[in-house]
């Protein structure tokens, strides 16, 4: 099955993302996890990496684990920096031969200390080249590429972003997993804009439960995701866990009930390598295949 295949069926296919541990005995805790998101019948799980490239071979490893322990497809993240033409195709080669299915294509942040993307000597400057790069060595391999429902940060304007978009989808992605986001209307005017731009590959929204406001603003703010006030005031209520929890669990909760009732082929969750959250907000839900 190619990874389009996987929002053809019925119903909305889920997947979750993972980051790579820093110990042996973290990684043996986010297989534990993976295991309690099984339940929800994912179709595949995505694991990125360190900030310059940093932890690679520890993502290859996580995702080899993840693969025998579930028998599911499995997605690497890939980004520009820090690494030359040659040795993207080296981590590709290393990638198909432990069997993973599918490849995040990015250009990938500017490494920390560092405010402006750079070029490597013989390497790539956009995400569209490495998703020509691996379409024409790597053609078995799946691609997924990253949309911005509300901009990339470095993006001049809303529609130069949708015209670096479509340029990636015209080397040849095989769908679009977006930014996280807490407001769905940001989605559905993107999902348009997507349309009316001739980008007809699945739209896949993705989603990260606030769980620690302090945390979501942090992250937030450094994707420029903007934070409902609504969710914020019902937030700061309570600086307790147990009520961020409760609050951003249950925002996330609707947030998915209604990309359902709207017809989106899937959804993507930034788990940051915990289970509780996820499998609260998707408990009760039918997703697709359950």
């Amino acid at each position: 099955m190619t990874l389009a295949d996987q929002y053809r069926s019925d119903g909305c296919a889920i997947s979750f993302e993972l980051f790579p541990p820093k110990t042996s005995d973290g990684i043996d805790s986010l297989c534990e996890n993976v295991e309690r998101l099984m339940q929800f019948q994912p179709r595949f799980f995505t694991c990125t990496y360190g900030a310059g490239g940093s932890s690679q071979g520890t993502t290859l490893e996580v995702l080899q684990r993840v693969k025998q322990l579930t028998n599911l497809p499995v997605a690497s993240h890939l980004t520009c920096v820090g690494s030359s033409t040659q040795q993207l195709c080296e981590y590709l080669r290393q990638a198909t031969e432990m069997g993973i299915d599918y490849i995040v294509a990015l250009r990938g942040d500017p490494p920390k200390g560092t405010t402006e993307f750079s070029v490597t000597e013989g390497g790539l400057r956009y995400a569209n080249e490495l998703v020509d790069l691996i379409r024409q060595n790597f053609p078995n391999l799946g691609v997924a590429v990253a949309g911005y429902p509300e901009v990339h940060q470095e993006a001049i304007d809303a529609q130069t972003d949708l015209g670096n978009l479509k340029r990636k989808v015209d080397a040849g992605a095989d769908i679009v997993i977006t930014q996280l986001f807490y407001e769905n209307s940001d989605f559905y005017r993107f999902r348009d804009d997507c349309s009316r731009a001739g980008i007809n590959v699945p739209i896949v929204p993705g989603i990260l439960p606030v769980t620690n406001f302090k945390q979501a603003q942090k992250i937030a703010g450094m994707c420029k995701a903007a934070i409902p006030n609504q969710l914020a005031e019902a937030m700061m209520k309570n600086d307790s866990a147990e009520h961020q929890f409760r609050v951003g669990v249950e925002h996330a909760r609707q947030q998915t009930i209604d990309l359902m009732d709207n017809g989106v082929p899937g959804i993507h969750y930034y788990v940051l390598n915990r289970s509780a959250a996820a499998a609260e907000l998707l408990d009760g839900l039918q997703m697709a295949g359950t």
